[in-house]
């Protein structure tokens, strides 16, 4: 009877309840479509750091990443593959690289750039460079004299495919070393810094231009969904002399993306309570209005010798109805917004300058977390409910006689 009661008295003014259903509907669609905008730049910006030479774990010679130089190379990769094999899960990949400061340089420009030399077939399982090319070809194991160069960088340097470009570098007899090699390949990456930083040569290649030998910078490893990273870190780092090495997870290598994934929850709490707040006084003054117009009903009622908690009650089941139907429609219209943008995403290429700059994506495509929409919905039924109860105590507390003399 009370539901029945409640939802006959909500659209006694259909207007009012439009309204105010409206206003629950754009508010529940906004906090779950923003919050999966959000997760999904984060999920964007972490997925981009990894693709991007990072994997989910990498190991250096201890220094390393303090003094990035030819003199922290690690010297006996072989031992780290042995460990490697023996603790890491078995769909894990790996894939070693020599990573040094140099200069590229052509007739006309030169320019700082990080000389990458990769294996390409291990290097095209855990980045981005595999699948990267635009033009020309990848690397080939035997090629002594190919390079991969970033779109941005041959616009820089006003070359083309098959032209020159020359490499300088420290080797490990503290001279400065250089090679021409010949650009056999062009990549485009997410973000346009990436093409400006990186050019890749293959491991040999590099190894003979900076005397390293069978020396190596570091070892990238991509690990399968739901993998304990810090329990293979912790692993491999029994397994590997410490006082040598160092193994470091994508969270310590990628701070800015850390920073951002540890303030995010607290980012969406402060926006469903500013959506909350606004929604909030809405619905106050909608069920206020809607009880002093019902004042003589209530007063009635009471002298008719009705509890003064069932009115309160069958106020709050009013605004519970009105929630919860907000809610549905809500809910829908947000998951067929998720569902539309997950084809095509959100563009920011007129602004890839500033997104850049932040390491989001060119194209944010939206993630759904279970809990954000609990948490939404529990917003706005829990607190709408609370809120309601001013409203629906003072229908409870109007005097018989006050009520009835009313007009």
């Amino acid at each position: 009877m009370y539901l029945q009661l409640a939802w006959r008295n909500i659209w006694r003014n259909t207007r009012r309840t439009t309204v105010i259903l409206v206003a629950v509907i754009i508010g529940i669609w906004s906090m779950i479509l923003l919050g999966a905008l959000m997760r999904g730049i984060a999920a964007g910006m972490i997925k981009n750091g990894i693709s991007t030479l990072t994997g989910h774990l990498q190991i250096h010679h201890i220094g390393y990443r303090d003094d990035p130089a030819i003199e922290t190379s690690m010297a006996n990769p072989q031992m780290i593959e042995n460990a490697l094999t023996l603790v890491l899960p078995i769909e894990s990949m790996w894939a070693t690289r020599v990573r040094v400061n140099a200069v590229a340089s052509n007739a006309r420009h030169s320019s700082g750039v990080t000389l990458v030399g990769i294996d390409p077939l291990s290097e095209a399982r855990v980045s981005f460079i595999g699948k990267a090319i635009s033009k020309g070809r990848y690397l080939e194991q035997s090629d002594p004299n190919g390079i991969l160069v970033g779109a941005a960088l041959l616009d820089k340097f006003e070359t083309k495919l098959g032209r020159k470009l020359v490499l300088m570098s420290q080797n490990t007899s503290g001279e400065i070393a250089s090679r021409a090699f010949h650009i056999v390949g062009i990549f485009n990456a997410e973000m346009q810094a990436t093409e400006k930083q990186f050019v890749f040569v293959t491991r040999p290649a590099s190894q003979q231009m900076l005397n390293l030998g069978h020396g190596i910078s570091e070892i990238s490893v991509i690990l399968p969904e739901k993998t304990d990273i810090s329990a293979i870190i912790s692993a491999l780092k029994d397994a590997l002399p410490q006082d040598q090495y160092e193994v470091h997870s994508w969270r310590e290598l990628l701070p800015f993306q850390t920073a951002y994934l540890r303030i995010l929850d607290g980012f969406i709490w402060i926006w469903y309570l500013v959506v909350f707040v606004a929604m909030g006084f809405g619905i106050v003054n909608t069920t206020l209005m809607a009880v002093f117009e019902r004042m003589r009903e209530f007063g009635l009622l009471k002298a008719l010798g009705m509890n003064p908690w069932w009115i309160l009650r069958a106020v709050l089941t009013e605004s519970f109805l009105l929630l919860f139907s907000g809610m549905i429609i809500g809910n829908i219209l947000a998951f067929l917004s998720i569902y539309l943008l997950s084809g095509i995403g959100i563009d920011l290429s007129a602004m890839a300058a500033g997104a850049e700059y932040a390491g989001m994506s060119r194209i944010i495509y939206p993630a759904i977390e279970f809990k954000d929409i609990m948490m939404a919905n529990s917003i706005v039924m829990l607190l709408g409910l609370l809120v309601s109860a001013y409203p629906a105590t003072k229908a409870a507390r109007f005097m018989p006689v006050k009520a009835l003399a009313h007009t």
